[in-house]
């Protein structure tokens, strides 16, 4: 039976390995030379924190199962990343805005992170926090630059946070896995994480001149396993080679 922190880093893990997969779709497809490169960077980051986060869920799960078993030999429903994050990549402006979006929430998860009593994940949480900033960064810049730009480019801005902004509801979700880390001072109240993100999501929409969508939001599923048709597309890619060569090494 899984314990809630091996839930949890799950949840860390996976969100940043769906994610740098996606975003690592970019590189030789970047819309110039230098933010093909800063894309392939951004995953290689988030990718390199999912592996750390994932070596450290093996080791309190205590079955021998490494970052690369979680990874390639976990099926779908074993997966625990928000559902926003498996979308395919879309064009150039839904990746920045979806960037931001993660990012936003993803500052203060890790900042509270950070300074938990969980020393390893503490460790982490630091490491990530540093890269996350640049994520940000980078990403808002451009929701900004492309948001106040074109009527053209707004116009993809706009229309990639229409379609994003009903997801973003998972980012706040908790549950008893949330509950029990929460009792020991480790994972951070959803409800105190949510002002802020908007504050920081509302100031940077202003300035590129758009604004989230008042329609119904998402029903949420991906910390519990439920995911869209394109999960099962994206892990088919990203474990075939695993899979194909069981135990091989290189």
């Amino acid at each position: 039976m899984s314990t809630p922190l091996f839930e949890y880093l799950l949840r860390l893990g996976d969100d940043r390995l769906i994610l740098g997969h996606r975003n690592a779709e970019w590189c030789g497809h970047g819309p110039i030379l230098e933010e093909d490169i800063a894309v392939a960077n951004i995953a290689l980051d988030q990718t390199g924190e999912a592996q750390l986060l994932l070596n450290l869920a093996g080791q309190v799960e205590g079955q021998g199962r490494d970052a690369d078993q979680l990874a390639y030999w976990r099926d779908e429903t074993q997966f625990r990343n928000l559902q926003m994050l498996e979308l395919p990549r879309g064009d150039f402006g839904f990746t920045m805005v979806r960037q931001f979006l993660f990012s936003a929430h993803a500052h203060f998860v890790l900042e509270h992170l950070a300074k938990c009593p969980h020393d390893d994940l503490a460790g982490i949480a630091a490491k990530a926090l540093k890269e996350n900033r640049y994520h940000l960064r980078h990403s808002s810049e451009w929701v900004v630059r492309l948001g106040d730009g074109t009527e053209e480019s707004h116009r993809r801005i706009q229309a990639a946070l229409e379609e994003l902004w009903p997801w973003t509801v998972e980012l706040f979700f908790e549950d008893a896995v949330d509950a029990a880390l929460k009792a020991e001072g480790i994972a951070p109240n959803q409800a105190d994480i949510k002002p802020k993100w908007e504050a920081m999501t509302a100031e940077v929409l202003t300035r590129a001149t758009v604004e989230p969508p008042k329609g119904p939001m998402r029903m949420v599923g991906g910390r519990k396993g439920r995911h869209t048709e394109h999960l099962g597309h994206l892990l088919a890619e990203m474990q075939i080679v695993a899979r194909s060569h069981p135990g091989a090494s290189w």
